[in-house]
């Protein structure tokens, strides 16, 4: 395995290893104002939420690999600690993608990527209109990592306002994650669409309790079939099927397969993995459950 000594291995090399290697990462596009009002907009994938309660975002223009200047961003919201977060979707990454160019400080991004200004309500800089997502928000503080190339500076930001376009909600009026077709940043000159074809749903486990990894049998655990993620779905069952259910279920889902078999339990073992392995990938927890149990029943 590849190691890296972070204090030897130096930018840029170290800087495209971590953007390899941590990702899809969201995107801020940032729309801020110098103390003359001159508009700057840039977009920044060192970006995230990290509260609610207060409404929280942090988002990282780092300084130049290259020159080490500060971003026109890191820049502006010290002199004017405002800014409105922009969501990008991949109706918009085009012109985000255009907006990244290292412009100089006299020019306005908005006129460069053809995107529209819109006044805000709480700040001076202006939001993005062809957003799906637009947060307003005052800058609470600006911690600087380092004076060097390469150097993050954290701005940490309270929301105050949010603004969403209503065509991306679903009938309870949240926000329908088919429908605003987020981008995230990967390494390189990578991206990445969070459409409907790339995304899955794991229940959250927020009320219930698993049995956890450590109580699975451990001719389960061995198993050649089931993969790690196989056996982290069998541990999140909060209750084990009984032996009843068990039989039940052999007799009436698994008889063919016992009769197929009887002679050879090596090969009936695998085809009950392999057959468990389809119904978890089909979110029938407790069916697969019941297969893979029915092997010594």
């Amino acid at each position: 395995m590849l190691t890296i000594d972070t204090s030897i291995v130096k930018n840029p090399k170290l800087h495209h290893y971590l953007l390899g290697a941590v990702g899809p990462r969201p995107i801020c596009f940032a729309s801020t104002v110098d103390e003359k009002g001159n508009r700057n907009l840039a977009p920044f994938s060192f970006f995230n939420v990290f509260s609610s309660n207060p409404p929280i975002a942090v988002f990282s223009p780092a300084r130049s690999g290259r020159t080490g200047e500060a971003k026109d961003t890191l820049n502006n919201v010290k002199a004017v600690p405002e800014v409105v977060i922009n969501i990008v979707n991949y109706d918009i990454v085009q012109q985000m993608s255009l907006a990244s160019s290292p412009f100089g400080a006299d020019v306005d991004e908005f006129t460069k990527s053809g995107l529209t200004p819109v006044e805000s309500e709480v700040v001076k800089p202006a939001r993005v209109k062809e957003s799906p997502v637009q947060m307003e928000c005052k800058v609470i503080e600006v911690k600087e990592l380092g004076t060097e190339g390469g150097a993050g500076n954290l701005v940490i930001c309270e929301i105050l306002k949010i603004y969403i376009d209503e065509n991306i909600l679903d009938e309870n009026q949240m926000i329908d994650q088919k429908k605003i077709d987020l981008v995230a940043r990967m390494g390189g000159n990578w991206y990445c669409r969070a459409d409907e074809n790339s995304m899955f749903e794991i229940e959250k486990p927020i009320t219930t309790i698993g049995i956890g990894f450590d109580n699975i049998p451990i001719e389960i655990k061995e198993s050649t079939i089931l993969t790690g993620n196989d056996l982290g779905m069998l541990g999140g069952i909060e209750k084990l099927p009984n032996e009843t259910e068990v039989n039940e279920y052999k007799l009436i889902e698994l008889s063919d397969l016992f009769m197929q078999y009887e002679e050879d339990a090596k090969e009936l073992e695998r085809v009950l993995h392999n057959r468990a392995k389809e119904l978890l990938s089909e979110n029938k927890l407790e069916e697969a459950w019941k297969t893979l149990l029915s092997f010594n029943n």
